[in-house]
């Protein structure tokens, strides 16, 4: 989005002086002058939006083509979570209202997290092509079933096993989010033991400097 902003905050001014230059500067016909700009605006645009692309691949390890990929998957995601946000907010269960929730949030977070940083994607696989599909899917029937009127013994049944079921598709995707960010986490750790082995260093050091003077 950055890169589409200063291209297109370059591209404005570069199209609007070569207009300019051309139509007063050189006489030249209105036409011909429109042309002259919008060529210059469409090519510096052309130039920068190519440059920001490539530091962005770059920058996250990616190829065009595997952007490309992750670009489209999440596209798809998007709307799925869109509907499995409606199906679970159309359910009338308000027993259950604070499980929904935290489903929609873990769910959300894991896309987000994705779409910042592309490359988690191969983090989240199971996420995208597996759990966040039956969740949709048990979410939009468990939604449809719960709003009928008048509910059979069977169905009554049905409905208790798949909100056991979206308990355990939410523990699931719970897992999914500790894998996206694991790399994180260990990182973290790292930090932590440099950071400890730095003050245990220190304090060594202080100690054998006070011993020193005495």
């Amino acid at each position: 989005m950055i890169a589409f902003l200063t291209a297109v905050f370059v591209a404005v001014p570069v199209t609007t002086t070569v207009w300019l230059v051309s139509m007063f500067a050189y006489g030249q016909p209105f036409f011909f002058s429109t042309a002259i700009a919008a060529g210059a605006g469409l090519g510096v645009y052309g130039i920068l939006s190519a440059a920001g692309s490539y530091r962005f691949l770059k920058k996250h390890g990616l190829t065009r083509k595997e952007y490309k990929y992750i670009k489209r998957n999440l596209t798809e995601a998007k709307g799925k979570l869109f509907r499995l946000n409606k199906s679970l907010f159309s359910m009338r269960d308000i027993g259950s209202i604070k499980q929904r929730l935290e489903l929609v949030k873990v769910a959300r977070k894991i896309y987000v997290l994705t779409k910042n940083e592309p490359k988690r994607f191969y983090q989240a696989e199971r996420f995208y092509f597996s759990h966040l599909d039956s969740a949709v899917e048990l979410a939009e029937k468990y939604a449809f079933l719960s709003n009928q009127p008048k509910k059979s013994l069977e169905l009554k049944e049905s409905l208790i096993h798949t909100k056991k079921t979206l308990g355990d598709l939410q523990y699931s995707i719970e897992k999914d989010l500790q894998q996206v960010i694991a790399n994180d986490v260990d990182e973290l750790h790292f930090e932590i033991d440099v950071a400890r082995n730095a003050i245990s260093k220190t304090s060594e050091r202080t100690k054998y400097l006070d011993e020193g003077r005495r």
